[in-house]
């Protein structure tokens, strides 16, 4: 969803505060506190990182999930999309879409959720985020006890999500199943999803 950037100011431009991190790295509160920063960036291990032009397939993918879900939920439940989620100090994601307990959601002007509000995380990759949205965020999400994790990847044109879900006894992920055309499952909620409506289609001429 994003790319890591330490930014180098242009000849002549303002220098952000957020250009020179504090020694120990940047803080969760941060995040609402430092001035003029991009939007949807997120606090991994104490570094911002930057969101990255995002693809049409990135655009629908998360569209899909947003609007298909909502039909899925049960009353208590509602589905957030770009929306950051505190994990501990120096670390505050913004996964892509998140299903988190409705009493959490208390004002239009909060500006993140608590990590065990969460009931599933969704991740669409994109090429720059493919080794945080398989390998670092998945273990923050799983040690933050999110229950649910999916990963939604582009194949060639056509979505295939990879569906995981926590291991009570040690704490870690375990694969649940890999969708390529159809998302059908019964947890955390029941969902029957057909992927194929993610790929632009092609007009004719």
């Amino acid at each position: 969803m994003s790319v890591e950037h330490e930014p180098v100011p242009m000849h002549g431009a303002p220098l952000h505060d957020w250009n020179m991190p504090p020694v120990d790295g940047w803080t969760a509160d941060d995040l609402d506190r430092l001035p003029n920063l991009p939007p949807h960036t997120e606090l991994i291990d104490g570094s911002l990182v930057l969101v990255s032009p995002r693809s049409l397939f990135h655009s629908r993918a998360v569209s899909f999930f947003e609007w298909q879900l909502q039909s899925c939920l049960p009353p208590d439940l509602e589905v957030v999309r770009e929306f950051t989620i505190d994990i501990d100090r120096q670390n505050r994601p913004e996964p892509d879409v998140i299903v988190v307990h409705g009493d959490v959601v208390e004002d239009a002007a909060q500006t993140r959720f608590p990590a065990e509000a969460v009931v599933l995380a969704i991740e669409v990759v994109s090429p720059e985020s493919l080794s945080r949205d398989r390998e670092t965020k998945p273990v923050k999400y799983a040690r933050a006890a999110i229950q649910h994790y999916w990963r939604v990847e582009n194949h060639d044109g056509r979505a295939v999500v990879y569906a995981f879900e926590r291991e009570p006894a040690t704490g870690v992920y375990t694969s649940t199943g890999i969708f390529h055309d159809r998302l059908k499952v019964s947890a955390p909620f029941a969902v029957d999803l057909d992927l194929a409506e993610i790929t632009p289609r092609r007009r004719a001429r």
